[in-house]
């Protein structure tokens, strides 16, 4: 049983205890104890004093030694904190061991990162005005941040709001999704162990989500940091005092393109596990497939085939490959939109039943119509609806029309579709020739529209949080010719 207090510095109250339980079987792994508003406000005023203080902030050669014996320490416990991700998120354990490895890789990227961060110069003596000056920026932190965290990636997702205010030395406040605490309180304990003294970086949960808003409203943080659903985020923004920076990472309904030049052998992997990966619980899994009416039903048939094949259960075992859903409600609510799109006229070719209370079989739908919730809104769940279409440009206009825009996907042999895809699909970052779901974290990461604000990325994350500050040096020593 993993137990974690809150990691709050010199709070000595809580709101009790939050048990948490595994997505697959339910049965209880842990517990977290709860913020009360008199923590959320020790945290608050322990890291905005703490950023005010300028003599305890720490150096950038500090920061990075303790990012990169973070980094040391996750490399020596990968198993078992797979086996963490696994048990309270429900990501399968093939899946949350490279999530660990893309989270130790994120914290080096802060570090390389980092180690290239710097201003520039300003260019003078241009005109009378600028003769005998020399300018030039350089850049500090930009504030308290606070960080407000979605469940389905439980250690990646913390890395990457955590690492790099801990990179440009912000202090950091996170709050986990209440289903998932423990990999993210796991973090930061790492963090705590490698040397960073703990007002740099707290983290709770609560019962109320009067304190979770105190801690997104107060007029002390400088970022907001948000990775949740489109209706949570756009209303927290609301919520920000001024002046308050943020980003905000939300979901989207990921289209792919497949033209009758596509490399079918190869393009129906990838589209299975861009699709069924973590049981469709990803921003950006491959929800809607619009592939020409010639092959379209072939297309459908081969995924269908492989969607049967996937071995669906306990995320905790090796060769398990789609799990659970996070909640039991969740797993009603898509077989809910699954039945809705089939009475509506779409063709169930494989899946569409729960197995037991927490997991639903792998899903395929052939043409569901364009107004039913699975072709409109994000499914966040295994399925995958595809769509014949006779003129791409009309499969452009049907992917583009809904109001989500985050990652795309073409597959062709003709590079003219490709630019043509590139240039007309509505998509922060479009793949061709592999999925939708596909990342590296070191790429610019977001959506726009509904799918969010901003841009995710270690490199860009890193930028969000400084500010440029400049200075203007004026003497006669630098006047040209004197």
């Amino acid at each position: 049983m993993f137990k974690y207090d809150v990691l709050i510095k010199g709070s000595t109250s809580n709101d009790g205890e939050l048990k948490v339980k595994s997505a697959f079987d339910e049965k209880e792994i842990g517990s977290v104890m709860t913020a009360d508003g008199a923590g959320v406000e020790k945290a608050l005023s322990t890291a905005y004093e703490l950023f005010c203080d300028r003599k305890r902030w720490l150096s950038t050669e500090k920061r990075i030694e303790i990012l990169k014996k973070a980094a040391i320490s996750m490399a020596g416990q990968k198993d078992d904190l797979a086996k963490m991700m696994a048990a309270e998120g429900g990501k399968p354990l093939i899946d949350s061991l490279v999530e660990v490895q893309r989270a130790i890789e994120g914290i080096e990227c802060c570090i390389e990162t980092i180690k290239t961060s710097i201003g520039r110069e300003i260019p003078m003596n241009l005109n009378a005005a600028s003769n005998g000056k020399l300018a030039f920026t350089s850049r500090e932190p930009i504030g308290v941040v606070a960080a407000v965290s979605a469940f389905n990636h439980p250690l990646n997702l913390i890395v990457h709001q955590v690492a790099p205010a801990v990179a440009v030395g912000c202090p950091v406040i996170v709050k986990p999704a209440e289903d998932t605490p423990l990999s993210c309180m796991r973090f930061v304990k790492i963090l705590h162990e490698s040397g960073l003294p703990e007002e740099w970086c707290q983290a709770f949960v609560v019962n109320k989500m009067e304190n979770a808003t105190k801690l997104v409203t107060d007029k002390r943080i400088s970022f907001f940091t948000f990775i949740g659903s489109a209706k949570v985020g756009w209303y927290l923004k609301s919520q920000l005092s001024p002046g308050v920076h943020c980003a905000l990472e939300h979901g989207g309904a990921a289209p792919v393109i497949l033209d009758q030049t596509a490399d079918l052998d190869s393009a129906i992997p990838k589209i299975v596990k861009g699709g069924y990966y973590h049981a469709g619980q990803v921003c950006v899994s491959v929800q809607r497939v619009f592939a020409h009416e010639s092959i379209a039903e072939d297309v459908a048939k081969r995924i269908a085939e492989k969607a049967k094949q996937l071995k669906v259960g306990d995320p905790t075992l090796s060769n398990t490959e789609v799990g659970p859903l996070i909640r039991r409600r969740e797993v009603d609510r898509v077989d809910e939109w699954v039945k809705e799109a089939v009475k509506e006229g779409g063709k169930l070719l494989c899946g569409g039943n729960k197995i037991g209370e927490t997991c639903y079989e792998p899903t395929l739908l052939f043409n569901p119509p364009d107004t039913s919730k699975v072709s409109q809104s994000e499914i966040f769940g295994p399925v995958v609806c595809v769509y014949s279409y006779k003129d791409v440009n009309s499969a452009f206009e049907r992917a583009n029309n809904i109001p989500f825009s985050f990652q795309a996907a073409v597959f062709t042999k003709d590079i003219d579709l490709a630019m043509t895809a590139y240039r007309k699909l509505h998509a922060r970052a479009v793949m061709v020739n592999e999925h939708t779901a596909f990342r590296v974290d070191w790429m610019p990461f977001g959506g726009h529209m509904q799918s969010g604000l901003g841009t995710g990325g270690i490199p860009y994350t890193i930028a969000d949080l400084h500010t440029e500050k400049m200075i203007v040096i004026s003497s006669s020593g630098l006047i040209p010719n004197s």
